[in-house]
């Protein structure tokens, strides 16, 4: 299993999930698709937005999306993570 960093993008990491051989998805990017094989969900400093983020299997940040809470992040996944590889969700201790 691959955790992720403390911060990505500047954002601290609260929640993560990896997907392990398989992705849990696929990001287009032009006329290739990049494998997403970690979910995180962080938040910036002095911020009470969290985002979520779906990174390769480095870590490297691919898309982000903003959410009012952490709950709401997990739970309003696009359809292209659903099915594919269960996510379990892993907290990050404060």
């Amino acid at each position: 299993m691959s955790e992720p960093p403390d911060m990505l993008d500047g954002a601290r990491v609260l929640a993560w999930a990896w997907s392990g051989d398989a992705p849990f998805g696929v990001v287009p990017a032009g006329d290739t698709a990049i494998a997403i094989h970690g979910l995180a969900i962080g938040r910036y400093p002095g911020a009470t937005t969290v985002y979520r983020f779906a990174c390769d299997r480095a870590w490297v940040v691919q898309q982000d999306a903003p959410y009012a809470d952490v709950d709401t992040a997990k739970r309003a996944l696009p359809k292209q993570y659903v099915g594919n590889v269960a996510i379990v969700w892993r907290e990050r201790p404060a």
